[in-house]
């Protein structure tokens, strides 16, 4: 960038999923710029280890739950307010708003209200092509571009009058080295005890609701296949409670919560029963074929249900533009139902190999091991930069 001053940027996450985009976005654009660039807003660990001072504790953004809102409203708009007009303040050269829409949309919509002048990025499509489709128009009055981490979303965004949006890939996809088995790697997925990882999820609600359907799956599973070993990859946070809840299975289940050690399950694992989310895409990505499961609340899902425009909830499904992997949603989620589907994969036969198949066009779908997202999404910054001269 020829300028002769250091370039300022706003960026603002509202949770660790966030955090992870911001602290490599912010890592490219000193690379892309020589280190002439500055950094405010609000972010967590990787964001601070890049040099951001966050205006406060990322966890303060993050407001779950029907009966937690109520209480939680007014301190939660002070900090959309107090975060939007500290970017206005601070005369950047572009705001970058990174995911949880709920927080960063409304920060936005605030600064383009009171700055017009300051380019907006949006880091992370949000699902408009799945449900409330309507907002992708609204977002054009407050963001000018819009990173997507999904190859079909730039189209979706396009069909339903979005803004410009640009696929700059998953993060997943610049793991797949640490996530795919090498050759003797590959040898012990066909070894027996043939490795299953059980998913039930990453935040506290979806594990109140899925593990005892996942212990009733597992056991019915081992019934099937006694040479089985369970391991069930867990957010660090989780970790030792999950490992209580499962001490009492009647099947054993070893509970992974290092990376190098969720990895190595990977990279052995042969089977996967899996609640639906971004799990799914990293499954795809290692090629372990899975059994995908999803439950929420009576009401949330007849909701979810009207509101829905896709043929599936699994992103790898829609990744691939097929239902390849087979979806237990609400009532059809039984833990005989996902014992049989899991059973079928782990056993060679159509239904394994059809997955297998399928996962194997993700690297050309996903244009994996082409360039880093976090580079493609530094140099649209700085390029809307550029267009405000």
């Amino acid at each position: 960038m020829s300028h002769d001053r250091n370039l300022l940027v706003f960026i603002v996450a509202g949770e660790v999923s966030g955090d992870r985009l911001g602290g490599p976005l912010m890592a490219a654009l000193k690379e892309r710029t020589g280190g002439r660039v500055r950094f405010a807003g609000v972010g967590g660990p990787e964001m601070a280890a890049q040099g951001l001072e966050t205006l406060f504790p990322i966890e303060m953004t993050a407001v779950m739950g029907f009966g937690a809102i109520v209480s939680q409203i007014p301190a939660y708009l002070e900090r959309i307010r107090k975060t939007a007009d500290a970017a206005v303040a601070a005369k950047p050269d572009i705001v970058v708003v990174i995911d949880s829409p709920d927080f960063t949309h409304r920060v936005a919509n605030r600064v383009r209200a009171i700055a017009p002048e300051i380019p907006i990025i949006d880091y992370v499509c949000p699902s408009v092509w799945a449900w409330r489709p309507w907002r992708a128009k609204a977002m054009r009055r407050y963001i000018d571009h819009v990173l997507a981490l999904l190859p079909f979303e730039p189209d979706a965004m396009k069909r339903l009058g979005g803004p410009p949006c640009s696929f700059v890939g998953h993060p997943v996809g610049e793991r797949a080295g640490q996530l795919r088995p090498s050759a003797p790697d590959q040898s012990r997925r066909t070894e027996m005890p043939h490795v299953v990882l059980l998913m039930p999820g990453s935040r506290k609600g979806e594990l109140q609701r899925m593990l005892g359907t996942f212990e009733r799956a597992a056991a019915r599973i081992a019934e099937g296949d006694p040479a089985v070993e369970f391991v069930m990859p867990a957010v660090s946070a989780h970790a030792e409670h999950l490992a209580r809840q499962v001490a009492t299975w009647p099947v054993p289940v070893r509970v992974v919560s290092e990376q190098t050690e969720k990895d190595a399950a990977f990279r052995s694992a042969r089977a996967a029963l899996v609640k639906s989310g971004t799990g799914t895409l990293e499954l795809a990505v290692a090629g372990i074929p899975m059994a995908v499961t999803y439950r929420v609340g009576y009401v949330e899902g007849a909701l979810a249900y009207a509101l829905m425009n896709v043929s599936s909830i699994i992103l790898a499904n829609l990744v691939l533009g097929e239902n390849v992997v087979p979806q237990f949603v609400q009532s059809n989620a039984t833990p005989a139902k996902l014992a049989a589907a899991t059973l079928d994969i782990i056993r060679d036969g159509p239904a394994r190999q059809r997955q297998l198949d399928a996962f194997k066009r993700l690297d050309d779908i996903m244009e994996i091991g082409r360039a880093r997202p976090s580079e493609r999404a530094a140099d649209i910054v700085l390029a809307e930069i550029r267009k405000r001269g």
